[in-house]
């Protein structure tokens, strides 16, 4: 089955977070050490600067929460 790739609008739209809280769910900050989920998906380099989401696995983190 392929895997359907979604940008970070979807993403947003999908997890009802913004672009800074997905991108601090992914990123350790010493100083906002509450913001960080090693759950959450990681994204996939798709150019040069654009990076996708696998949906199922951003689905998959939707349910597990």
């Amino acid at each position: 089955m392929p895997q359907t790739l979604i940008k970070r609008e979807q993403v947003s739209a999908k997890t009802g977070l913004g672009c800074s809280a997905i991108y601090a769910r992914m990123t350790l900050n010493p100083k906002r050490p509450n913001d960080f989920d090693p759950t959450f998906p990681k994204p996939i380099k798709i150019g040069a600067r654009s990076v996708a989401w696998i949906e199922s696995e951003v689905d998959e983190w939707i349910s597990a929460r």
